[in-house]
């Protein structure tokens, strides 16, 4: 979508969880003034049923989306510089794998993209 190579760091973090995947993405910006990146997450993402752009400031944590079909990330600018941290937490099992084979499965036949995946996950 850049046109060219796009730098990009990706880190998962390994922690003792019982499932998640918490990851961190950083990346450089080119117009460093004129993008306000919450904005442009927010619109993006905004008619995505399975996905949850959080407020500013907002750190998303792996209790948050466990045994769902939602990736939940927040945008970070630390300082207003050049850099964009973008925080991803997935549930591994679900939407790492089987929700997400059920989520494509449904767009590949023509069905609601949520069926079979809203129901209410269990507590963490």
């Amino acid at each position: 979508m850049a046109g060219k190579a796009v730098g990009l760091t990706f880190v998962p973090h390994l922690t003792p969880l019982i499932r998640g995947i918490h990851a961190t993405l950083y990346a450089r910006l080119l117009a460093t003034d004129t993008v306000d990146l919450q904005s442009l997450f927010e619109k993006r993402y905004t008619d995505e049923p399975f996905v949850d752009v959080l407020p500013p400031g907002s750190h998303p944590e792996t209790r948050s989306v466990r045994a769902c079909n939602t990736c939940r990330i927040a945008v970070h600018r630390p300082q207003g510089e050049d850099t964009v941290v973008v925080l991803s937490v997935i549930d591994n099992l679900v939407k790492g794998a089987a929700g997400q084979a059920v989520q494509n499965m449904n767009i590949m036949f023509g069905f609601d993209e949520c069926a079979g995946l809203s129901q209410i996950p269990v507590l963490p």
